[in-house]
């Protein structure tokens, strides 16, 4: 049976159930004695019954205890970032990376220790991100170097947007909830350790590597490319860059991952060629600490350790004589990952790396067997297509809900520029390795660059194709479930019918079908404004089911209107506002019973405004809005319809006056701050900047 062959799959199911239910709930003292009892009580009675009944409860209590060990493991990492608070305080830290170069700032990341309160220094977990002026020598600082900074943490939030990346959910997985601007006043003391951690010494490795990279002769144009490919860097890439190697679909070239670790390991293990016999296990062992090496430098990413991993597991089963089931190796490494750092379930490397390989392992052999050519040349290319293939579909579903495209060409992309991307981590591990000989090390240098630059031609060759990319598609997670659910199926009745009834894959795929038309029903049926918080001008969206009436100064569509449309599948019409503008939803409101609701866009709110047009939701943009001292929103003169024909203050005689309150007072994000304004009172006054953007539904 399927759980004899791949024990580790009904042990990693409870556990991630159990983590993913820690999103919602946080374990109290009876919520954790009940669920031990519970559990405790099972186990005991599975000793008392018949072997059938045995088993039955001793898998039921078993799947209860890993999810209870993934929700306590999930809220005892979320629980070492200790809440800071918003005022300026000094605090002691360890630097974690070298100092990044921005634009105007120095990035930094440190790993608290504690903070000052009083004569006492408090311990403090988590992390806080630094943006640092430029000024100061920043950039000779080095991680596992201790500082004292004083500053003034601010959370991290979420723009607010519909359909947006969680960036505070993402960064907080990292450790990290709280960031804070710096200058060179604020850094009081750096001390330098005597020595430092493994995965400090490891980094400024990383950073030597790249020196040796531009000392053999790799141009700044293609370090960063070079760096990206064989290091997993990408802080030293060009936007544009990256944007055509996502476009031709082998943006996976960009991070290290199994792939990496595959060629590096072959590569190893066939240097070591003269280690034969009994001195087999002796090559193992180089390979594996080289990769492990290797693992340390590039940061020790999710789809780094899980090659690793499973190559330690695989030449330890080797070497013990023994049968390894591959996806159980494979779930094996996932299952320690997750217990050392819960939340990398969420992480995208992760997701995509393991349903990748997962495919791999379950089909490319039965696909690639499909075909037989006698020619070497023919056959190689055919290898690579049924990897790209496999891959590609396990794969597709999570690049689909988290990207918004699909790689058309993915196929001529990845069997051209994959081997070329294998020549560029070979050659940069030739160029380090000889590096004490310069001539040498320079040959493999220039060759380098060389083949780094025909990778980038190729790369935006393939992403100018016709149709590259179909773009701006959106699904959510349950329709992400089974979408890989109905493609594994799929699959596996294409290349083996006896396994798998066609009935299966099809279900799933009207599953799939029907979750779509539920959650497009339910856009069609629904309302909202929004009024969006972006870094430009203020933008106001009416939703109307799949349509998007948006209201801004500029034609220039935002990315993060454009986000939103994607994922929603919304038809856009533009519309230039001007000041005092009065917009109609031409929706109920069912919470407040309010029909037609109306907002006022303007820079001057006034209270000769407030009688004229009478608002429901007034927006203030502009850099320097402008507020009468006498205004008062608590109530204010209504108007309501007599006659036909469009409201203006010129025929406001065929309005008959009433009294109604303001909903809500939204300051737009072009406000970057309170002072120097008077804010009067309302029922509601909503900082776009400060608490993300304002939504109401209709």
């Amino acid at each position: 049976m399927l759980y004899r062959k791949i024990p580790f799959l009904r042990l990693i199911i409870p556990l991630c159930a159990g983590i993913i239910t820690g999103l919602r709930i946080c374990p109290g003292t009876a919520f954790s004695v009940i669920a031990v009892s519970l559990t405790v009580l099972l186990f005991c009675a599975s000793l008392f019954f018949s072997r059938y009944l045995t088993n039955v409860l001793y898998g039921i209590a078993l799947c209860i205890a890993l999810w209870f060990a993934g929700l306590l493991l999930y809220t005892l990492e979320k629980d070492r970032i200790t809440p800071l608070s918003p005022d300026e305080a000094i605090f002691a830290g360890t630097l974690e990376e070298i100092p990044e170069e921005k634009e105007n700032t120095w990035k930094m990341l440190i790993r608290l220790k504690g903070f000052i309160s009083g004569d006492s220094l408090r311990p403090a977990g988590g992390s806080l991100l630094i943006y640092h002026r430029k000024e100061g020598r920043i950039s000779s600082f080095l991680p596992g170097d201790q500082l004292l900074i004083r500053c003034r943490p601010e959370k991290i939030r979420n723009m607010g947007n519909p359909s947006e990346f969680d960036y505070s959910f993402y960064m907080e997985r990292k450790g990290i909830r709280y960031l804070s601007f710096t200058d060179s006043t604020c850094i009081i003391a750096r001390k330098i350790p005597e020595r430092r951690k493994m995965k400090h010494s490891a980094l400024i490795i990383r950073e030597r590597i790249l020196e040796i990279y531009r000392e053999r002769g790799v141009s700044e144009k293609r370090l960063g490319l070079v760096a990206a490919m064989t290091l997993g860097q990408k802080n030293l890439l060009d936007p544009e860059q990256k944007l055509y190697f996502i476009r031709a679909g082998v943006m996976h070239i960009m991070a290290v991952s199994g792939l990496h670790t595959v060629i590096l390991s072959l590569f190893v293990f066939k240097m070591l060629f003269f280690l034969k016999g009994r001195m087999n296990i002796l090559r193992i062992i180089i390979t594996l600490t080289i990769l492990w090496v290797y693992a340390f430098v590039t940061g020790l990413t999710p789809s780094v350790l899980r090659a690793t991993l499973m190559y330690s597991f695989l030449q330890a089963g080797k070497a013990m004589r023994r049968d390894v089931n591959s996806v159980n190796s494979v779930l094996a490494s996932a299952f320690v990952l997750i217990l050392i750092r819960p939340s990398v379930i969420f992480d995208a490397g992760f997701l995509l790396s393991y349903s990748a390989v997962i495919f791999i392992i379950c089909f490319y052999r039965d696909l690639y067997l499909k075909l037989n050519f006698r020619h070497r040349i023919p056959r190689m290319i055919w290898e690579s297509a049924a990897v790209t293939i496999t891959a590609q579909t396990g794969t597709l579903p999570l690049t689909v809900m988290m990207f918004n495209r699909f790689p058309v060409w993915f196929i001529l992309s990845n069997i051209i520029i994959v081997p070329l991307a294998s020549l560029v981590i070979v050659s940069g591990a030739l160029t380090i390795f000889f590096y004490p000989l310069p001539f040498l090390s320079r040959i493999t240098g220039g060759f380098l660059e060389f083949i780094t630059g025909l990778t980038e031609t190729l790369t935006e060759t393939a992403a100018s194709l016709p149709l590259s990319t179909i773009e701006n598609i959106g699904i959510g997670t349950a329709q992400c479930i089974l979408l890989s659910i109905s493609l594994f199926l799929l699959l596996k009745y294409l290349l083996d019918r006896k396994s798998v009834r066609a009935a299966f894959p099809l279900s799933f795929l009207l599953l799939f079908i029907t979750a779509g038309t539920i959650k497009d029903i339910s856009t069609r049926r629904s309302g909202e404004i929004i009024v969006y918080n972006t870094a430009g001008h203020t933008t106001i969206g009416i939703r109307a089911g799949k349509h998007l009436n948006s209201y801004t100064a500029t034609l220039i569509t935002l990315k993060e209107v454009e986000r939103h449309k994607a994922m929603a599948g919304l038809k856009e019409t533009k519309n230039l506002i001007k000041d005092n503008t009065l917009l109609k939803t031409g929706y109920r409101n069912v919470k407040n019973n309010t029909a037609d609701m109306h907002i006022l866009i303007t820079e001057r709110l006034t209270d000769s405004l407030l009688e004229a047009y009478a608002p429901d939701i007034i927006v203030l943009r502009g850099r320097n809005p402008l507020i009468e001292d006498k205004i008062n929103l608590n109530t204010v003169s209504d108007i309501s319809f007599e006659s036909s024909g469009n409201y203006t203050p010129a025929n406001a005689s065929t309005y008959i006056s009433v009294n109604k309150s303001i909903r809500a007072l939204v300051i737009s994000p072009e406000l970057q701050r309170r002072s120097g304004i008077k804010i009067p009172n309302a029922d509601t006054v909503h900082y776009v900047r400060t608490s993300g953007a304002f939504r109401l539904s209709l």
